[in-house]
């Protein structure tokens, strides 16, 4: 919109500086200030759209494995929300390592990998101290490396791609698309609590 503006009134200034009679006094500088005012307003509204486009950061994120939504919120509003496919093994809490299952309780998105083998990860801070304590109970290992994030890099074909968006795949992560997660890692801030239920 703001690109439409300057070029109309780039034209309107080179229709009028063709070669002509030459018009001097009041008309002329007139007009010379119609047009510098045209361009002030056009540049300021450009520059009002810019500040306008700010980041709303989501303050909680909430994943619902049985409707397979993930939702950022705002105080308790809904920001945005996802379609998400979890692990291949979704129901109930992850128990240990290599179960499939992606993990039930609070959590806090902690840290984030930019160069992911899904596109980009956000972490979860799964295990927890309970996590660990029931699993130290069972004589196993709870896993780790629970993240959020988009789909695999080396899966190019964007067939398999979209098939991957309609089942369970991961190893216990919550997964989306890659241009869902580009939107999540900007919305979401290291620290942001998350909370899985069923």
């Amino acid at each position: 919109m703001c690109d439409d503006a300057i070029r109309t009134a780039r034209r309107s200034t080179q229709r009028r500086a063709r070669p002509g009679p030459r018009r001097t006094g009041r008309v002329g500088l007139g007009l010379a200030a119609a047009l510098a005012a045209v361009y002030a307003l056009t540049l300021g509204g450009c520059a009002g759209e810019q500040a306008t486009t700010k980041v709303a950061y989501a303050d909680r994120v909430l994943v619902k494995k049985s409707e397979r939504k993930l939702q950022l919120l705002k105080n308790g509003k809904v920001l945005k929300e996802y379609r998400v496919a979890l692990g291949a093994n979704p129901t109930g809490h992850k128990m240990q390592e290599g179960d499939k299952r992606t993990p039930v309780g609070d959590y806090v998105l902690d840290w984030r990998k930019p160069n992911s083998d899904y596109h980009r990860a956000i972490h979860v801070s799964y295990p927890n101290a309970q996590d660990q304590q029931l699993a130290k109970a069972l004589g196993v290992s709870p896993g780790g490396s629970i993240m959020v994030h988009g789909l695999p890099n080396y899966v190019t074909s964007p067939v398999v791609r979209a098939e991957y968006q309609r089942r369970d795949w991961t190893n216990g992560c919550i997964a989306v698309n890659d241009q869902e997660i580009e939107e999540i890692w900007r919305m979401v801030r290291d620290g942001t609590p998350i909370r899985i239920q069923e």
